[in-house]
């Protein structure tokens, strides 16, 4: 009687069992994401676009030393207007000056045993200038220095409206990811599919330095007092990451 009680009861089990079974659903393999059962071929690349800059930056300063600190700052100050009314004069907006520096220090005197007294007082004031017009440049260096401008902290070209380089070096990065991704799946044996994730990837990437395209100041000195100007070209980089789904393998990477 024992033995026909656990028999049926281990039939009651597994007609329950196999009911649980049957009502799993049947297309439960479909949520499985390719990429567990194909795999994959993930590449990050960078694309650099390059273009003509058309607004310069210029840092201007007036340096001045005196006995006394009112000496230096009057005389600062004197020099200082006349480099900010010669840039209106030249169509300079106000806003687009704006004081980056300013400091005032005494400078002492050293001797054998060190310092030995205050020699004078130094005052240094500089602004930012923002040039809309490139082709200024060179006119505004020349026309600031005759004004009393007597320390010039170099010139930072820009492009006004980098969208078009941005979208350009995008791009060339996707073009150049799946050249890669499609050279790496070569080299495996198998075949590039379809893209199954993109981003762009954040963050700072320099350029590398190309002759020619430096955008830096020649501080020549010809015979005039202009100075001379090589403005170059600027670049744009944009990275992405591309990840591609593996079709298959090919005839040369196939399995005997």
């Amino acid at each position: 009687m024992y033995r026909k009680l656990v028999a049926a009861m281990v039939v009651l089990f597994s007609t329950s069992v196999l009911g649980l079974v049957a009502c799993v659903p049947s297309d439960t393999q479909a949520t499985v994401s390719p990429l567990q059962s194909q795999g994959s071929i993930t590449v990050v690349w960078r694309g650099e676009s390059y273009g003509q800059p058309d607004e310069a930056i210029i840092n201007v300063g007036v340096d001045t030393f005196a006995a006394t600190v009112s000496e230096a700052t009057v005389e600062n100050e004197t020099i200082l207007q006349a480099v900010l009314t010669t840039l209106q004069d030249k169509g300079i907006s106000a806003k687009d000056i704006q004081t980056s520096n300013y400091s005032l220090f005494a400078e002492q005197i050293y001797g054998d045993r060190g310092p030995e007294g205050i020699a004078g007082y130094r005052v240094a004031n500089q602004v930012r200038v923002l040039l809309r017009d490139i082709g200024q440049v060179s006119e505004i260096l020349t026309a600031v220095t005759e004004a009393g401008a007597n320390s010039i902290y170099g010139v930072t070209f820009a492009v006004s409206d980098t969208a078009g380089l941005e979208a350009e070096a995008r791009e060339k990065a996707s073009a150049d990811a799946r050249a890669r991704a499609e050279s790496l799946a070569s080299l495996s044996g198998v075949t590039l599919g379809a893209i199954h994730t993109i981003s762009e990837v954040t963050g700072q990437y320099p350029l590398p330095y190309v002759e020619g395209l430096g955008g830096g100041l020649a501080m020549a000195q010809p015979a005039s007092s202009e100075v001379s100007i090589a403005p170059g070209q600027l670049g744009h980089s944009v990275a992405v990451e591309v990840t591609f789904i593996i079709n298959g393998m090919t005839a040369q990477g196939s399995q005997p």
